[in-house]
């Protein structure tokens, strides 16, 4: 286990009717406020005109910006920025999923940054500066309602990138499960994918001693495996859609990571998927992680061999760590499949006229992961045996 600084700001307010929490918090950031959602389904459900209310009650200016795509996009990034600065926006309420919040904290960094908050996505500048802003949640997968990161895709080149910055951690997140009882199935599938593959993420890595670490890691996983299809029979059963939502969280938050870095190198193929095709992130990350794995199983048997055991249920009697660590992933397999999400990008129309534009993209910026580190041959076979 390596040395390590831990520090997440973020206050979780967790819990049934705690949208009024909103009126003790945002007045501590000014009442000048943008307002940032999706697509209109928290009008549909009736949290637009509660959110609005609570605004009233404190007296907020409120600007807004709607229309955020589930792949957020520069071109919407840089309309945030624009009302930001006309109108001397002083906080931000992101109200929705992961895409939303994702695409507010580009426009909190971009707000306080003189050039293109492009810059800020390819590294090319360092976020020092981002206006305060919170957040509604009311899609369990990403995490970004308690983590720093954030994703977003610059649709006329094709390009998809993570970043972050200590500045862009939102200063409350609002969580009450109520307000993801009317996520569909296909998303709530989605979701649970995103979630347990960012466990997944953590967990293969090389550090040694990582004992209390790896148990938080499969406990979480062992939690989701067990909730998930129960929600998915009751999408509007409290309990299930609470425990799911706090997993959610907990999986990117920073605390099962304390003492090493994982991998990430699948977030990273499956970025260059969605930047091309445009599709769901959490489908794309169903059919790529168990491809991934199978294509490292040989760097470090027994994790795989571990996880196997202890998550999914492998009698390792008689097997080498190679054929329980293979019985494992296909366990995951098989459980992704029960649950309804997608096994290949055939799913999604895609095949292999698209492999090389794909590398190309995963390739961008040179050889990645930190499990194994994967070039362009490695990222190849792994989009081949995705098809």
């Amino acid at each position: 286990m390596q040395n390590f600084t831990f520090s997440n700001p973020t206050k979780l307010i967790f819990g049934k009717d705690t949208l009024k929490e909103l009126q003790n918090e945002i007045p501590q950031y000014g009442k000048n406020v943008l307002l940032v959602y999706g697509g209109g389904s928290i009008k549909r459900s009736g949290l637009y005109d509660k959110v609005l209310a609570e605004l009233k009650d404190i007296g907020a200016e409120v600007s807004e910006l709607s229309g955020v795509e589930p792949n957020p996009r520069l071109s919407t990034v840089h309309k945030g920025v624009e009302i930001c600065k006309e109108k001397g926006i002083g906080f931000i309420l992101a109200v929705g999923g992961g895409s939303v919040i994702d695409c507010t904290k580009a426009i909190a960094a971009g707000a306080k940054y003189d050039g293109d908050a492009w810059d800020l996505v390819t590294k090319k500048a360092f976020a020092s500066e981002a206006l305060p802003f919170g957040t509604v949640l009311t899609l369990a997968a990403t995490g970004s309602e308690m983590n720093a990161g954030s994703v977003i895709t610059n649709w006329e080149t094709n390009e998809k990138y993570g970043w972050g910055s200590p500045v862009t951690f939102p200063k409350f997140s609002i969580l009450d499960p109520v307000n993801t009882f009317t996520v569909p199935r296909d998303q709530t599938i989605y979701g649970i994918v995103d979630m347990m593959s960012h466990v997944f993420e953590h967990y293969f890595h090389l550090e040694e001693n990582t004992l209390l670490q790896d148990r938080m890691c499969e406990g979480l996983l062992l939690t989701v495996m067990e909730t998930a299809p129960k929600l998915l029979e009751d999408l509007e059963n409290y309990e299930h859609r609470a425990t799911i939502l706090y997993n959610g969280t907990m999986a990117l938050n920073g605390m099962l990571s304390m003492g090493y870095r994982g991998d990430w190198a699948t977030h990273n193929i499956e970025h260059a998927v969605s930047a091309v095709y445009d599709i769901p992130h959490g489908g794309g990350l169903a059919i790529l992680f168990p491809n991934w794995m199978k294509h490292n199983l040989s760097v470090k048997p027994s994790r795989f061999k571990q996880l196997a055991v202890r998550v999914f249920g492998v009698d390792p009697e008689g097997k080498t760590d190679e054929e329980a660590g293979l019985e494992g992933i296909e366990k995951l397999r098989e459980f992704w499949n029960s649950i309804g999400a997608p096994s290949r990008l055939a799913d999604y129309d895609i095949d292999e006229s698209g492999v090389e534009t794909m590398a190309d993209k995963a390739m961008a910026n040179g050889e990645f992961g930190n499990f194994k580190k994967l070039n362009r041959e490695d990222v190849v076979s792994i989009y081949k045996a995705s098809l």
